[in-house]
């Protein structure tokens, strides 16, 4: 269920000292429930690589990430999606058209940087948030019943996205919990754009291609 407005719960179980607590698909969603809602991290597969997921309204949740990964302060956190209402529950001010040419391409290796009614932490003080919906079948289930989430990819900053289990484990070791779908494929990251006003504005070249960037209607693009 959607938690970005919770407060924090007492800590989920902790697993063994120096090792990460595994969760496999088709287990019970609510140990992961409850290390969100208690500020913890989860390291979530995508389709290419595995990221490092908090609640991105959860202060304690997101600055675990920014410590795991080594980011410097201020970079903001992408967030992961499942659906509308949770472009909602983040406060996504976007217009109308905007937000309806994305769905009409989403699940897509696209983020968007949309506008904020206001700010969170996983937005680092900014008044936008880098927003997808994976195309991976099983984690937009998985989204469905945690809500939003970080996205940033599980690695030291700097460094490449890790696609292998024990890889992740290595870097996380007992700090959160981990999703273990196996090897990763890999691949280029998702295309990043922003809309100012008349276009795209394409920040980062990725996977979705630029001719496929759907184009708002014009006479909707009022909120």
């Amino acid at each position: 269920m959607p938690h970005c407005a919770k407060e924090d719960r007492a800590s989920a179980n902790q697993g063994d000292e120096g090792s990460p607590r595994l969760w496999h698909w088709g287990e019970s969603v609510q140990p992961l429930q409850q290390a969100l809602g208690a500020g913890e991290v989860i390291a979530l597969p995508t389709e290419s690589s595995y990221a490092l997921s908090a609640d991105p309204c959860n202060p304690s949740g997101v600055a675990e990430v920014f410590t795991i990964k080594g980011r410097p302060a201020g970079k903001a956190l992408p967030v992961m999606v499942a659906h509308r209402d949770h472009l909602e529950l983040l406060g996504i001010d976007a217009p109308l058209a905007v937000l309806e040419a994305l769905w009409a391409v989403w699940p897509a290796p696209l983020t968007a940087l949309l506008p904020l009614r206001k700010t969170l932490p996983a937005a680092a003080g900014l008044g936008t948030l880098a927003v997808r919906v994976p195309a991976h079948d099983r984690l937009r289930r998985l989204l469905e019943e945690l809500g939003p989430v970080t996205a940033t990819s599980a690695n030291r900053s700097g460094q490449g996205p890790l696609l292998e289990v024990a890889e992740v484990a290595t870097l996380v070791a007992g700090r959160c919990w981990l999703v273990d779908d196996g090897k990763l494929p890999g691949g280029p990251p998702s295309t990043l754009v922003s809309w100012e006003g008349e276009a795209w504005n394409v920040l980062r070249r990725g996977a979705f291609p630029l001719e496929r960037l759907p184009i708002p209607e014009r006479d909707s693009l009022g909120h």
